[in-house]
């Protein structure tokens, strides 16, 4: 019998999943949907247009809204005539010269695959014939070249699963904020402000946001709280947790700088029908604008 109902569930499961998928396909209307919900303007007005790379290739879990959201980003970039937004999916992107390209990269949800979680060696592995050490040490460098580049200046923005790109490295960890745990599963949950003053929460007009999303929860360097956090969830409101928590809430999103560099992470990002909210757009041209260092903001870090 309860073979019969799990199968039953995962059935019902997966045939919802395959309409959301269906009704949130890429089309011409939801790129007009879209399109319309943009923001028409950059919070911080006359700014000199800045380049963007969002990397876009998921080598573990495969977010089906990885498509959407470099559309969105694209829509905004145009929309708002502050940002000309290039795709990358290729191991290059990672060079030195490239980088030096770009005003600020994007990871957005490319997830690497267990239990190495180093995404950098996964497109090594898959794209090349080279022999592991050789990928091991290659794909080292390539996280030098990344943490060198933010460090250097170059901004970075992670969509909620990229927090995992690197996610057994403790170097990467301390330069995104966090490493990733787990998270129970997806559900309804609101997101609240954690300074309804800030800067760069002032697109939720303290309202926080109600949506359906897996609730991240972290590890390594997030419990040295060496970021600014912007939007957190209350622990006792959500179903299916794994672990006993001393801690009240959970933040999912913040900012920190690394280096010369900034960095925004925003867990919410996991369903298309997220960017059914303009608030979260303008949140997300927002934090570009903080990224590529336009909108001026406290990104001190509020310590253990």
């Amino acid at each position: 019998m309860k073979k019969t109902i799990t199968a039953l569930f995962l059935f019902v499961s997966g045939f919802i999943f395959a309409q959301q998928i269906e009704e949130f396909k890429i089309t011409e209307e939801w790129l007009a949907k879209i399109e319309q919900m943009a923001p028409s303007e950059t919070t911080v007005k006359n700014v000199s247009k800045k380049k963007i790379l969002v990397f876009s290739k998921a080598t573990g879990f495969d977010h089906w809204t990885i498509p959407h959201n470099a559309e969105m980003l694209k829509i905004l970039g145009k929309k708002s005539n502050a940002f000309e937004v290039h795709i990358g999916y290729d191991i290059e992107s990672f060079d030195k010269k490239n980088l030096k390209k770009y005003d600020a990269v994007v990871f957005n949800n490319c997830n690497p695959s267990g239990p190495k979680r180093d995404l950098f060696w996964d497109l090594l592995q898959k794209n090349t014939n080279l022999p592991d050490e050789e990928i091991t040490a290659l794909s080292k460098q390539y996280e030098t070249n990344l943490l060198d580049y933010v460090a250097k200046g170059g901004g970075l923005m992670i969509l909620h699963g990229a927090i995992t790109v690197q996610n057994n490295s403790k170097e990467f960890s301390k330069m995104t904020g966090g490493s990733f745990d787990y998270h129970p599963k997806q559900q309804e949950m609101h997101v609240k402000e954690v300074d309804t003053n800030h800067p760069l929460v002032q697109a939720f007009k303290g309202n926080g946001l109600t949506h359906v999303d897996e609730p991240y929860f972290f590890n390594n360097a997030y419990f040295d709280y060496n970021f600014r956090p912007l939007l957190y969830i209350e622990i006792d409101k959500l179903e299916g947790m794994r672990k006993e928590v001393d801690e009240k809430v959970n933040y999912v999103s913040w900012i920190k700088r690394h280096g010369k560099g900034r960095v925004f992470y925003s867990s919410p990002s996991h369903n298309a029908q997220s960017l059914d909210h303009p608030e979260l757009l303008q949140f997300f041209l927002d934090g570009l604008q903080y990224v590529v260092g336009d909108l001026k903001c406290d990104d001190s870090p509020i310590g253990k």
